[in-house]
């Protein structure tokens, strides 16, 4: 068929570019669904027993390899794990706005593979490592030249980059495979599910391997679930709902900031037909909103229609002076969620810091179980990911169909996230506990001595942290995804290791803080108050979760989540 009379050719190339979108929109929708669940939990294991298996050893593996001092090694293992949780959120902007989820994932998994290529060989080459410590030798340590830290930190820094672009950019892929919030829960439920039992297997086999085998063959094990992972998110890929990228959205909200400022002067309407609702520069926009809310009523004025800001035909004529309405409430939205957010951030940096301390405390104790086996001191992080993931099996399977019984209605996230408020807490208190009766062993044998007490009286802090995830981990990912702007979905549920990654940093700075202004964190912590230290975090927890209370009090649902309750 030719282009109609009438008609320039520019007309019916966009008319044939909107067919074939409309095409591809459509078979979108025939796609997706719990078929798509196996190839993302699949590649999900794999990536994350590659990145668990030398993120959970790192502290070992700077002591004993790098020669790097406990305390030094505690810190560089939170700034690791704070760029880990950072970077899926560059990785989500860059998938909602250019490349989409889907590429995103796959260039990730080449960078992860590359830098855990350069960790095994870094682990096997002498050279590349410094000699290890002889006591008896007249320098008892050398610490690794500037070549072997440059080698070290690029191998960290691309397996670091891996991690980012795929653990969350995939959670948001997967959700984007169903419609109805209750499947979305679902989903994020068994996708953290997936994610946990494939820490649990990195942090006890994997480990194991690094400890008693050789960090060559654990760093291989590492390389080649990578592989796995990789080939088996690409042979899903016909079945894949995918989400075509609408440009950058963070543009929008900046242009509502502005165009709210330059318009500061404006009486604001209480008039619906007053305001600019229509598409803007070319972009596809869920236009939802149809009455501007009463909140943050100043931004308004972004969408308020001026003389001079439309052309004759309705659209833009200064994008910087005038946005849509739904753009306006979609800022609305990241502010009504930034107190929330901010509870997520404190909740967190307790939990890291007791993470990379459980560590240190296991390396002073006794961890044999028997006459030959010797519990990895990596491995004792396990018991969180194992209660996370017994946690996540009763409650979906038990609590909340109970709950949705007795009360009419599903659990909302805001209910789900504070008992993780409550648990995590209480986790620091049994720290606070358990690290007393430690000292005070040590002492009675002597501060350079391994402390006769079992390691395993750890377990219960740790497994209070991991239920404590349960609940408030997938919590605030589902909150996020429901209640962000659509064009945010990736960014959603990135914004939940942006918090992590912020508490790792935090975490850092309070390790830091607390070893230059007090004697509790020596390098030898037998010499310490280690106690202490999480009496401050039980108090932190303590004082958040109140915060947390008045802020989740206050916030009324705006998206799915509101609706799916109503419905129940």
């Amino acid at each position: 068929m030719g282009v109609e009379e009438g008609s320039s050719p520019c007309d019916g190339e966009a008319q044939a570019a909107q067919l074939r979108s409309q095409a591809f929109d459509r078979k979108q929708q025939q796609r997706g669904g719990w078929i798509t669940f196996p190839f993302i939990a699949a590649t999900m294991a794999g990536l994350t027993l590659a990145s668990g298996g030398w993120i959970n050893n790192f502290i070992v593996f700077m002591i004993g390899e790098f020669n790097v001092k406990s305390i030094e090694a505690a810190k560089l293992w939170n700034v690791v794990n704070g760029c880990t949780a950072m970077f899926p959120v560059l990785g989500a902007i860059v998938a909602d706005s250019f490349l989409g989820s889907f590429s995103v994932i796959c260039i990730s998994s080449i960078f992860s593979l590359l830098g855990i290529i350069l960790l095994l060989i870094c682990s096997t080459i002498d050279s590349l490592r410094p000699p290890p410590c002889d006591p008896s030798g007249p320098t008892s340590c050398i610490s690794p030249s500037r070549l072997q830290l440059s080698i070290l930190y690029l191998a960290i820094t691309l397996a670091t980059i891996g991690v980012g672009g795929t653990r969350f950019t995939l959670g948001s892929m997967g959700a984007d495979q169903f419609h109805h919030p209750k499947h979305q829960w679902s989903f994020f439920n068994w996708y953290m599910f997936a994610m946990y039992t494939a820490i649990v297997m990195s942090t006890t086999a994997i480990t194991y391997v690094e400890d008693d085998v050789s960090w060559g063959w654990g760093f291989g094990i590492c390389v080649a679930a990578n592989v796995v992972g990789l080939v088996v998110f690409v042979a899903g890929s016909r079945f894949y709902r995918r989400v075509k990228p609408k440009g950058s959205p963070f543009t929008g909200l900046a242009r509502v900031v502005v165009a709210a400022f330059r318009k500061r002067n404006v009486v604001v309407s209480n008039k619906s037909e007053d305001y600019y609702y229509g598409a803007d520069d070319g972009q596809v926009n869920v236009v939802a909103a149809t009455v501007p809310s009463g909140t943050f009523k100043f931004l308004n004025r972004a969408a308020l229609i001026t003389e001079g800001d439309t052309k004759p035909d309705g659209s833009i004529a200064k994008l910087w002076k005038l946005c849509t309405l739904q753009q306006v409430e979609d800022l609305k939205t990241l502010i009504r969620l930034s107190p929330l957010w901010s509870t997520c951030i404190l909740l967190s940096t307790p939990l890291a810091v007791q993470m990379s301390l459980a560590t240190l405390q296991a390396i002073t104790m006794n961890r044999h179980l028997g006459p030959h086996f010797k519990i990895p001191a990596g491995s004792m992080l396990v018991f969180i990911p194992v209660s996370t993931c017994l946690t996540i099996i009763f409650v979906d399977r038990f609590f909340f169909p109970v709950w949705q019984k007795v009360t009419g209605r599903f659990p909302p996230p805001l209910q789900r996230i504070g008992i993780g408020h409550v648990l995590c807490a209480l986790s620091m208190a049994v720290s606070a506990v358990v690290e007393s009766n430690r000292l005070k062993e040590a002492h009675d044998i002597g501060a350079n001595s391994i402390v006769p007490m079992s390691a395993l009286w750890l377990v219960p802090q740790l497994a209070l942290a991991g239920m404590g995830e349960a609940f408030h981990f997938p919590g605030n990912t589902a909150l996020f995804y429901q209640e962000f702007p659509v064009t945010l979905k990736s960014t959603a549920t990135a914004m939940v290791t942006m918090m992590i990654s912020i508490a790792f940093y935090l975490s850092t700075a309070v390790v830091g803080i607390v070893q230059r202004e007090t004697n509790w964190l020596p390098d030898n912590i037998n010499e310490g108050r280690l106690d202490n230290v999480y009496w401050v975090c039980f108090g932190l927890g303590g004082v958040n979760f109140v915060y947390y209370l008045g802020c989740s009090w206050f916030y009324k649902y705006q998206g799915l989540a509101e609706v799916d309750e109503n419905k129940a």
